[in-house]
C-alpha cells in the first residue's frame, strides 16, 4: 500500500499527536525512532518531515521526510524499514527549508492592525497532504477568561515572518464583493 491510500482522507490531526511518536517499520514490526519536532515549510506551511530520534544510535538525531511516511495510526507513523531516515546534510532538496528552522508553536500572532493576539499553541494538519490548515492562538489570560483559545484558518493568514504571523482581524467584517460590483446609483 502506498501513503495516498493510507491516510484518511480529510482526517485532521493536531500538531501534539503527531510528535512524540514511535516511528514504526513494516518491515520489522517494530519502533526504529521517535518523532521529535516538524519540519514546517514557512512558504507553504506544509510538513516536509520529521526530526526522529534514532532507536538504534541514541545519540544520533535523523530526519524522516514526508514522502517516506507510509500511514499514520493511533501506535505511531509507519514507513518501510529504519533505512528510509536520513540523515539531514544527505537531504539537498530540504537543506534551505532546514536552514530556516522555522518553529510555528509560540509565535506571536497578529492582526493585519498590528493588534497582537496572542502566542500559536498548537496546529491542525490535514492528514493526508500533512498542509496546516489551522492553527490555534492561546490568548492573554484576560481575554482567555472570555473567550479561550481562537482558532484561525490557512486562509485568514495574511503572512508568516520569523518573528510573527498576521492574520486578518476576527473583528474586521469582510468585505463583499458583491457589494463593490454593484452600479452607484
Amino acid at each position: 500500500m502506498h501513503r495516498d491510500t493510507c491516510y484518511n482522507e480529510g482526517m485532521f490531526q493536531l500538531s501534539k499527536t503527531l510528535l512524540d511518536r514511535p516511528v514504526m517499520s513494516l518491515r520489522t514490526g517494530r519502533p526504529v525512532a521517535t518523532t521529535v519536532a516538524a519540519i514546517i515549510n514557512p512558504n507553504n506551511l506544509k510538513i516536509e518531515g520529521f526530526y526522529c530520534q534514532d532507536s538504534i544510535d541514541k545519540k544520533t538525531q535523523l530526519i524522516l521526510i514526508n514522502q517516506d511516511i507510509r500511514d499514520i495510526i493511533p501506535q505511531g507513523i509507519v514507513i518501510d524499514d529504519h533505512d528510509v531516515l536520513s540523515e539531514p546534510d544527505e537531504l539537498v532538496r530540504l537543506k534551505q527549508v532546514l536552514d530556516i528552522g522555522f518553529e510555528l508553536t509560540g509565535k506571536p500572532v497578529l492582526t493585519n492592525n498590528k493588534k497582537r493576539i496572542g502566542k500559536v499553541s498548537d496546529y491542525a494538519i490535514e492528514s493526508s497532504t500533512l498542509y496546516i490548515q489551522k492553527i490555534y492562538v492561546s490568548q492573554s489570560i484576560l481575554k482567555s477568561l472570555a473567550g479561550g483559545s481562537l482558532g484561525v484558518d490557512r486562509s485568514q493568514i495574511v503572512e508568516i515572518t520569523n518573528k510573527h504571523i498576521i492574520i486578518q482581524d476576527p473583528l474586521q467584517p469582510k468585505r463583499s464583493l458583491a457589494r463593490a460590483a454593484l452600479p452607484a446609483n
